[in-house]
């Protein structure tokens, strides 16, 4: 046998394996780092997260990455070397925070590495019928592999388009295992770039299981601090858009597109809501006098906004009354005071952190991803049953470091 194949038999016999979760967004903050101690599978899934770490992108590699983020028309051989250096870069960082934690490499079972998506179009974006869903995340894993020692599952939502979902959201699988709980309507909501939500019922009935994109979260109105302010990577605790006031011309025409009108569930990314969308909406409601600070407040009422009426929508469809509801927040949304404030008045619920529950809400998508590689490894397919648009499928290509 392969010494490969032995050494993945050896860790998915393992009582407890330690596994390293990786998670860089449509933020492009940086490299999210977890590493997880996780024993069972499925709804018997336990995790301790022992590290977490994240490392900032330097601002040479969010340029690097910006020439291609979410762009029709790019540069080919750049988005060929991106995905080589990429993948180095993240190996790179991995080995800065075992040397930081000192931990060995050979300590380490599995690395699981989301990548950075560059761009992701499910079919009601693109709009062609000759071409399916498609998703496209970058940061090779065999040169992540090779320069850790370490073996890594990558490439993750390839394997859900291919088995008929959008490729996204992918959190529905961790949610569940992790956070649905007995006699607790749950809402877990992760207002990243892109905001979504897994709803799980009290019964934890699997086919009551939930998941969708709601729209923007994070990223229009970090997009337009950018723009406004180049030193500026987000309007940090809302201290520009909390002296603004929503402009509901504006709120009204963003909120126009086509988009809300998709029946759920349905996934969303930075080429649909960046900034010529909001150029779009502003001219169109004739508001091009708008100040920064009201464009800040608006645009982060829209994103509350979208986020609640998607969540009032699958509350009402079950029949069941938003106030029985606890929404678990996590992602970088959730240290946004003005998202928070406006999320709740509209929604009646009691809001909570995923810290509460045991997974810091900043850590809490590179956790998921660890899980995900669990799932390769010692996983079923008897979840979902490919219910409500959630294929049960082991995901991810494996890469050897030797």
């Amino acid at each position: 046998m392969n010494t490969n194949i032995e050494s993945l038999y050896s860790i998915a016999s393992k009582p407890i394996r330690k596994i390293i979760g990786l998670m860089s967004g449509t933020s492009l903050d940086g490299l999210d780092i977890a590493l997880c101690q996780i024993s069972g599978s499925g709804i018997k899934t336990q995790v301790v997260v022992t590290h977490f770490e994240t490392i900032n992108y330097s601002e040479d590699v969010k340029l690097e990455i910006r020439a291609v983020f979410a762009k029709k028309t790019i540069d080919l051989q750049h988005l060929t070397l991106l995905n080589e250096w990429i993948g180095l870069l993240h190996a790179e960082q991995i080995n800065y925070a075992l040397q930081k934690w000192k931990i060995n490499f050979e300590e380490v079972d599995i690395i699981a590495s989301h990548g950075q998506t560059v761009m992701h179009i499910p079919q009601t974006l693109h709009g062609l019928n000759k071409f399916p869903n498609a998703t496209l995340q970058i940061g090779d894993g065999d040169h992540i592999a090779v320069k850790t020692g370490i073996i890594t599952i990558s490439d993750f939502r390839q394997k859900h388009l291919a088995a008929g979902g959008e490729g996204a959201p992918l959190a529905v699988y961790g949610d569940y295992f992790l956070f649905g709980k007995k006699g607790e309507d749950r809402i877990m909501l992760n207002l990243g770039g892109i905001a979504n939500f897994t709803y799980l019922a009290a019964t934890m009935n699997e086919t009551e299981v939930f998941v969708t994109d709601t729209g923007t979260g994070n990223t229009l109105i970090d997009a337009y601090v950018r723009l406004y302010f180049p030193d500026l990577a987000y309007d940090k605790d809302a201290q520009i858009a909390k002296k603004g006031t929503i402009n509901q011309q504006l709120l009204t025409q963003l909120k126009s597109d086509p988009f809300f009108t998709i029946s759920l569930p349905k996934t969303t990314g930075p080429e649909l809501f960046n900034v010529e969308y909001v150029k779009r909406a502003i001219l169109k409601s004739k508001t091009q006098k708008i100040s920064i600070e009201d464009l800040l407040a608006t645009l982060t009422r829209f994103s509350a906004e979208t986020i609640a009426e998607a969540i009032q929508f699958r509350v009402k469809k079950s029949n069941l009354e938003l106030s029985q509801f606890t929404i678990y927040v996590s992602g970088g949304g959730m240290h946004n005071p003005l998202l928070i404030k406006y999320l709740k008045a509209l929604l009646p619920c009691l809001f909570k952190t995923t810290d509460e529950i045991g997974i810091a809400g900043d850590a809490k998508e590179a956790v998921l991803f660890a899980i995900l590689a669990n799932e390769t490894l010692c996983g079923g397919a008897e979840e979902f049953k490919g219910i409500n648009g959630i294929p049960s499928v082991s995901m991810g290509k494996i890469s050897f470091p030797r």
